[in-house]
């Protein structure tokens, strides 16, 4: 038994109720199990369940074992004084609250169906890296729909939750924080951290005043990035170097500026290398000022698309490094590149723009973005091919991330709308 499946078989009443009585006698009836509490604290919130002749309001605590409440140590905790029952698996141990009175207590083991505990222990046994992928197919299309739904809803709401602590430390400036999560995705995960930190080295404000100079947004990206240094001469480079000398005075970046060594180009592509991503990064940030509310204007796919496709400066067309022309010519950024651009950056941003401005508008905008995206090709997404589940878009490919990232692989299968219709049904 798990304190996990006890959580599920309240939160849905799935027991049976007739006769039910607390340890010491008291008839039970319950009104509302309460609401799940995710932080410390007892486990569900605002119960009311009406004990003998009087009705409660308050807290319910759940346990394996009725034992658990001294072994957790509740009876010195002040959170633990509003709980009005305690539900057990085993009522192998009498409880009391600080004052000595009984807590009241109710035993479960003779009243859940042993087949929904079965289900449950063969789903999160299941040696399927997809615990349901055996039954997938048995599953109502509603009710897949409805989980994928919930799983785009939540991984939209954790990007556009990191988005807001950004902006937070960003003081609330939008356009700083864009333009700091948009350095960060052109880093494409290897390279993401760095790029971050770049930004922050040379914030948005400083590059929009050489914004007119292409030349000097080159140079402040790849001086401060520290790519300048023991570089190969070549015209470029050399311009490059005069303009950073000036510059690096300018804005005191001595102190600040990055090593070569904190960037990785190992086992990469060439058209991966950071280098080429700063290079269309700077061409992007010269092609419109204001970016961030550009964006926030553009009501269609093809817009905010057409506006990310840039091409950088003709001497990135056949160089990968600085000082080492290439044999073969430089691609642009590519369309997954600019697909991935917008899952990552633009479509968190406008949820979070439009949670913190109550737009719903803006929300709307960003699953509909997902929906004109092909879906992603991953390992993640190839886990799900087996089970024959048509993805269309990246707003499908998104859901099915977040379903298997924090529920399949953590075995969450009770909280999963499958799972629980697979454990029911």
């Amino acid at each position: 038994m798990t304190e996990a499946f006890l959580h599920y078989i309240w939160q849905l009443q799935y027991f049976r109720k007739d006769t039910l009585k607390t340890s010491s006698g008291d008839a039970v009836h319950v009104f509302h199990p309460g609401s799940r509490n995710s932080d410390a604290g007892p486990d569900f919130s605002n119960a009311r369940i009406k004990l003998g002749e009087l009705d409660w309001r308050g807290s319910v605590e759940i346990h394996i074992k009725a034992s658990g409440w001294n072994d957790h140590k509740h009876s010195s905790d002040e959170a633990y004084e509003k709980v009005i029952l305690h539900v057990v698996w085993e009522n192998d141990k009498p409880v009391k609250r600080t004052d000595g009175s009984a807590m009241p207590t109710i035993e479960l083991k003779d009243r859940i169906d042993l087949a929904l505990w079965e289900r449950y222990k063969n789903l999160y046994t299941s040696a399927d890296i997809i615990p349901c992928a055996s039954h997938w197919q048995s599953v109502p299309d509603l009710n897949k729909i409805s989980v994928l739904d919930n799983a785009l809803m939540l991984r939209l709401q954790t990007k556009a939750y990191a988005v807001t602590e950004l902006l937070t430390r960003n003081n609330n400036n939008w356009d700083n924080t864009f333009y700091q999560l948009l350095c960060k995705n052109f880093g494409f995960k290897v390279n993401a951290e760095p790029m971050l930190r770049l930004a922050q080295i040379i914030p948005l404000s400083t590059l929009l005043k050489h914004f007119d100079k292409p030349i000097q947004v080159e140079a402040l990206l790849f001086g401060a990035g520290g790519f300048l240094e023991n570089v190969e001469q070549d015209e470029h480079t050399l311009t490059l170097m005069r303009e950073y000398t000036l510059l690096r005075k300018k804005y005191s970046l001595d102190s600040r500026q990055m090593n070569l060594a904190q960037w990785k180009f190992l086992r990469l592509r060439p058209a991966n290398f950071p280098t080429i991503r700063i290079a269309q990064l700077s061409s992007l940030l010269t092609k419109q000022k204001n970016l961030f509310s550009k964006i926030l204007e553009m009501d269609s796919y093809k817009q905010v698309r057409d506006l990310l496709e840039v091409v950088q400066s003709t001497y990135w067309l056949n160089h990968y490094q600085l000082g080492k022309k290439s044999d073969s010519g430089v691609p642009s950024l590519g369309e997954v590149s600019i697909q991935n651009i917008i899952i990552n950056t633009i479509v968190p941003l406008l949820v979070a723009y439009g949670k913190i401005h109550d737009e719903q508008s803006y929300i709307d905008r960003a699953t509909d973005f997902l929906q004109h995206i092909p879906a992603e090709d991953n390992k993640i997404i190839r886990q799900w091919l087996p089970l024959k589940y048509k993805v269309k878009s990246a707003f499908d490919s998104q859901a099915l991330i977040e379903l298997y990232t924090n529920f399949c692989m953590k075995r969450r299968c009770l909280e999963c709308t499958v799972g629980s219709w697979l454990i029911k049904s």
